[in-house]
């Protein structure tokens, strides 16, 4: 075993701080849904957007992080524009503001205040609610696998085989150990729905500060003393049409995972990603725990401001701990334990790195860092996908006047399903990196076109939606077998031309949406886009309205917004790595964005605190 009585003694007490917070806010959970599943409306925006950070801190995308910093050095920090991470950056600027106006408990109960109550609001929102459920499931699988493979480097399998009347095959022993501590997560969130989530997120966060700055700090420490052996470009951002890393005369194998990844034409690579990641962004959050934390939060200024303190919370602690850990493995590459199967898996330079370098004590605190984080990711996907279900599905058409014990059984059973339905899955999945990709770029991608248009064109339909979805859905569930061993990536313009052709069919194919559910969304939401008619009848009705036209200052904002949110990204690496003047021009660029923002953002939200 290698952990020491300590280090499991610190887990321990992690494990069972989560247990008594799920006890603990068990009876406030239970007083209403809305207390469930938004907590109340009641939680500051601090909290809310230092939760969703740690939502975001999970243990898996971290492994796999960890793994492109090591392959591609500085080149990493765009890669993450697959999901795309500046999704943020359009939800600061506008599209929380828009979001938290409609007042509702989840994203498919917003498809009526944008679409009404008939035949195609209805068909909206059933597709949006079978989106949810996938993508809760795909998330689920995926913090499922990481969290397996991360455990089973601290305890192998053959000390644990001997207390336990079964046996199990190698290759699922992390899939054993997921199953786990996926239980200590489904307890909290299901006893104290959103607010317990937020409270273990304070603590998971608190840990994985302390824990970031000490392995950073233990990374610079080797820097140091060691030379860093890397491909030329590696200590760079920039690249051309090529990634031109040739690992060969260092760590062969690495040349093979670049490969295998498909991203070494990065230049195109990188466009698709902006294509994909810009129209994403305009499309707004998918239905998961980022657009529950915006739902529960008191007012649309401090869901803007819960969506801006993501980037600023989250990126230089991540990043350090990323750098640290990527840095560690390189220079002591001979010393890890890579090896699964006979095969190198590069996502295990995490773990193995964490049983190789960090000390007695400490590794007990990052241990508990990283199941905090897994928990946390978790239990929050569990939580947003139960309200699709119990929301959507439960109260809308089965149980309209369910009471309070009826609602808290229902959540109960609905997320104890989830969990089985995902171990299942994860059953079935490669690894870490082959679930994001198909979740990033095969089910974000089949969500944008239609989810575009709602917001931005006021003719788009509850028809035109549906269509548009299923039109995106299916694809998005098929092309991975259609077109075998092509980056998903790649597929999206095929499958958002598809989408399109759906939308715009189903649009054209039923009448507009009545026009007092048209006037009553534009004229609470004031989206900007193509709503003229609309406006022209809201301002006949009501002179002193005053139409968006913020457009262009928000599209500037958003840029400022990305290139500071990347030199957050970019900055703590450096110092890792201690670059002296690349690290003094990043920290200026971050600290110059900040103040235009101040201006241009910040300066400009909307005063009002009550809750709407």
């Amino acid at each position: 075993m290698k952990l020491s009585v300590l280090d499991i003694a610190i887990v321990v007490a992690y494990l069972l701080a989560t247990v008594v917070i799920g006890i603990l806010l068990k009876k406030r959970a239970e007083r209403s849904k809305k207390d469930y599943l938004l907590g109340g409306n009641t939680l500051p925006w601090y909290m809310l957007g230092l939760s969703n950070a740690s939502g975001m801190f999970d243990i898996s995308g971290t492994m796999w992080l960890v793994t492109l910093l090591f392959v591609y050095g500085l080149k990493s920090a765009w890669i993450p524009w697959l999901w795309p991470v500046f999704n943020q950056i359009f939800l600061m600027m506008f599209l929380s503001l828009w979001l938290r106006k409609s007042n509702v408990t989840t994203g498919a109960e917003w498809i009526n205040t944008r679409f009404g109550t008939k035949k195609g609001a209805q068909l909206s929102h059933g597709i949006v609610v079978v989106f949810a459920i996938i993508m809760g499931l795909g998330y689920l699988a995926y913090g499922f696998i990481g969290i397996g493979k991360f455990v089973e480097i601290f305890v192998p399998w053959e000390y644990i085989s001997a207390y336990l009347p079964f046996d199990i095959a190698a290759e699922y022993v992390p899939h054993f150990y997921g199953i786990i501590f996926t239980a200590f997560a489904v307890f909290y969130s299901l006893l104290g729905g959103m607010m317990s989530i937020v409270w273990a997120d304070v603590i998971q966060y608190a840990l994985m500060a302390i824990s970031s700055i000490v392995v950073g700090i233990i990374a610079m420490n080797a820097v140091a003393s060691h030379e860093l052996v890397v491909p030329l470009g590696w200590h760079t951002p920039f690249f051309g049409m090529n990634l031109d890393l040739d690992w060969t005369a260092i760590i062969p194998e690495v040349n093979e995972k670049i490969k295998n990844d498909g991203f070494d034409l990065f230049s195109i690579f990188f466009m698709m990603m902006i294509f994909k990641g810009v129209l994403v962004s305009l499309a707004g959050p998918a239905p998961n725990y980022d657009m529950q934390k915006i739902l529960s939060t008191k007012s649309p200024r401090e869901a803007a401001l819960m969506s801006g303190s993501v980037s600023l919370i989250l990126m230089p602690i991540r990043y350090f701990m990323i750098a640290g850990f990527g840095v560690l493995g390189i220079i002591y590459y001979g010393q890890l334990d890579l090896l699964v199967g006979g095969k190198i898996d590069f996502e295990q330079i995490l773990p193995s790195a964490i049983s190789q370098f960090v000390p007695v004590g400490l590794l007990g605190l990052l241990l508990a860092g990283l199941l905090a984080a897994f928990m946390s990711t978790f239990a929050g996907t569990l939580n947003a996908t139960q309200a699709y279900i119990v929301n959507d599905i439960y109260l809308k058409y089965i149980r309209p006047d369910a009471s309070n014990r009826q609602l808290q059984r229902m959540n109960y059973t609905a997320g104890f399903i989830m969990v089985l339905i995902s171990i299942v899955l994860g059953l079935y999945a490669k690894d870490v990196n082959d679930v994001l990709q198909w979740i990033v770029s095969g089910l974000y991608g089949s969500y944008v076109a239609a989810n575009i248009l709602k917001w931005y064109w006021w003719r788009f339909n509850g028809h035109g939606f549906f269509w548009g979805m299923v039109g995106g859905l299916i694809p998005a569930l098929s092309f991975r077998f259609l077109f075998e061993g092509v980056l998903d990536l790649y597929t999206f313009p095929l499958m958002l031309l598809l989408s399109i052709i759906g939308c715009l069919i189903g649009t054209y194919s039923a009448p507009p949406v009545d026009e007092a559910v048209l006037k009553a969304f534009y004229k609470n939401v004031k989206p900007w886009g193509f709503w003229k008619p609309i406006h022209d009848k809201v301002l006949a009705e009501d002179p002193n309205f005053k139409k968006n036209q913020d457009f262009f200052r928000d599209m500037f904002n958003v840029v400022i917004g990305v290139i500071w949110q990347t030199a957050l990204v970019i900055f703590p690496i450096y110092l890792v790595l201690q670059e002296s003047v690349p690290l003094l021009i990043s920290i200026t660029v971050a600290a110059a964005c900040t103040l235009v923002l101040k201006k241009t953002w910040f300066d400009k939200l909307p005063k009002e605190e009550a809750e709407i």
